[in-house]
């Protein structure tokens, strides 16, 4: 049942993996709001899966274009699924932040490596000549910066999570 203190817009950023798509939809289903997964639609906008984009373009064009996306979509009554490179933005992390808070979706290396060996080819923006520990390595500091809540999305169900997100967003 929403609640008249649930904030506007809440924007889930984390890893590859941690499940911000998942959670996401739960979250907008419990708070009667719009689900926005910016993987989405910058497939859509692209005609192109990330994959396909990193490949024909490289990882600092899917950046690009994900920047683009996040800073033209619109924010208002939703829930923001974004792309594990967005933290990579100032401009999007602070149209993002004006909109609500930013959840980390916080999972560990290994919990993670497991959940993305499941879906390869997922169209991670980063260098070629990284591995995804070193991916991790390198974003986790970012995600824990900006993000103004963190949740554990590495045990219990999406349900679970999405709950969590709830009680600390609606905390006043």
């Amino acid at each position: 049942m929403p609640s008249s203190n649930i904030p506007s817009t809440i924007s889930l950023i984390g890893m590859p993996g941690a499940g911000k798509s998942t959670v996401g939809v739960i979250l907008a289903k419990l708070t009667g709001q719009r689900f926005r997964d910016t993987d989405l639609d910058i497939q859509v906008r692209e005609q192109a899966t990330l994959q396909e984009i990193v490949e024909r373009a490289g990882y600092l064009k899917l950046r690009q274009i994900e920047e683009q996306v996040l800073l033209s979509l619109p924010l208002e009554q939703s829930i923001i699924s974004t792309g594990g490179s967005v933290v990579y933005s100032a401009g999007a992390v602070e149209r993002l932040r004006a909109a609500g808070p930013l959840v980390y979706l916080e999972v560990d290396l290994t919990t993670l490596e497991e959940r993305v060996a499941a879906a390869p080819l997922r169209g991670i923006a980063s260098d070629p000549g990284q591995n995804f520990a070193q991916i991790y390595a390198e974003r986790t500091p970012l995600y824990s910066r900006h993000a103004d809540f963190t949740v554990n999305a590495a045990q219990g169900t999406a349900d679970a999570v999405a709950a969590a997100i709830l009680a600390q967003v609606t905390d006043t």
